[in-house]
């Protein structure tokens, strides 16, 4: 499910992210995003020097197995 406030859409998106104050480099956070929210919270992290990564869904699970 998408991680924005209020949307309960599928999610698509894996949006991975660091808070360096607070996370080891290496450490990935992960929210996940629909089609219409992917930019919306891309933006928010990546106007904090947060995110990382965004990757399809699908992708990730085949990477990192599921969550």
């Amino acid at each position: 499910m998408c991680s924005a406030k209020g949307c309960r859409a599928a999610a698509v998106w894996v949006l991975a992210w660091n808070n360096p104050k607070i996370h080891t480099p290496e450490r990935r956070k992960t929210w996940l995003a629909c089609e219409e929210h992917r930019e919306h919270l891309s933006q928010f992290l990546g106007v904090r020097g947060f995110l990382k990564d965004v990757v399809l869904l699908k992708e990730w699970e085949e990477r990192e197995g599921p969550a």
